[in-house]
């Protein structure tokens, strides 16, 4: 049986979760959590790069993040549309590893691929508890304890901020293992990606470390109501 994750990220392209919050995730590594990342296209209409050299990418990004697991779908780039063979995956996905936090992102995004991925997961991470609803796999069901989404282009004003501070230059180094997404070759063409958007990044945390005093964070939004046990005083 697969070992159960602490946090498992969905995105809809590889780089997207990194985007978000690849600080948060290097953060609870640390901490000795066990994180994932799950990609849900090989992003194969994307402006540059090829899927080859993007999934080379996620691999190196993910060592940087010392992942527990990367998995990659196939379902298809610019088609994530909400069709249930489609969340059946992504349910077969979640009871596979377990996870007790469940990431997607913020549906307020330029690209509808985010917006609609987290429609997916958000169907996907309800079904999964539900004993009825079948994965394919015979598998037993699995409910998530909380759902968070995380900000790929945006910079709206989050629920909750997590301190990145010390985990910053981690987060930017995985960033910069998307070479091909980020900086344009001779070959390449201009995108929202390849004009400084690395250090628009890192701006906007930067940005939201200064709300929260610190110098650096990512911000995040929660499904349901936020509960406090025990961290009032800044531990986790």
């Amino acid at each position: 049986m697969t070992e159960p994750l602490d946090i498992l990220a969905f995105g809809a392209h590889p780089d997207d979760v990194e985007i978000g919050m690849a600080g948060t995730l290097a953060k609870f590594k640390e901490k000795g959590l066990k994180i994932g990342i799950c990609n849900l296209t090989h992003a194969e209409k994307s402006s540059n790069g090829t899927v080859e050299i993007r999934q080379k990418e996620a691999a190196k990004a993910a060592g940087i993040l010392e992942l527990d697991e990367l998995i990659q779908l196939s379902l298809p780039d610019r088609g994530l549309y909400l069709k249930e063979e489609y969340i059946t995956e992504i349910i077969s996905v979640i009871r596979t590893y377990r996870p007790r936090i469940v990431f997607a992102p913020y549906h307020e995004d330029r690209h509808p691929d985010h917006g609609n991925c987290a429609k997916l997961v958000e169907e996907a991470a309800f079904s999964s508890g539900v004993r009825m609803v079948q994965d394919g796999k015979n598998q037993k069901a699995h409910k998530t304890e909380n759902f968070y989404f995380y900000q790929i282009n945006g910079m709206n004003k989050p629920e909750f901020y997590i301190d990145i501070s010390d985990q910053i230059n981690k987060k930017a180094l995985a960033l910069q293992a998307y070479t091909s997404q980020f900086e344009k070759d001779k070959d390449g063409v201009d995108t929202p990606l390849t004009n400084g958007y690395v250090d628009a990044v890192i701006s906007r945390e930067r940005a939201y470390g200064k709300q929260i005093g610190s110098m650096y964070a990512e911000g995040f939004f929660a499904k349901g109501p936020l509960v406090l046990n025990y961290d009032l005083l800044g531990g986790i």
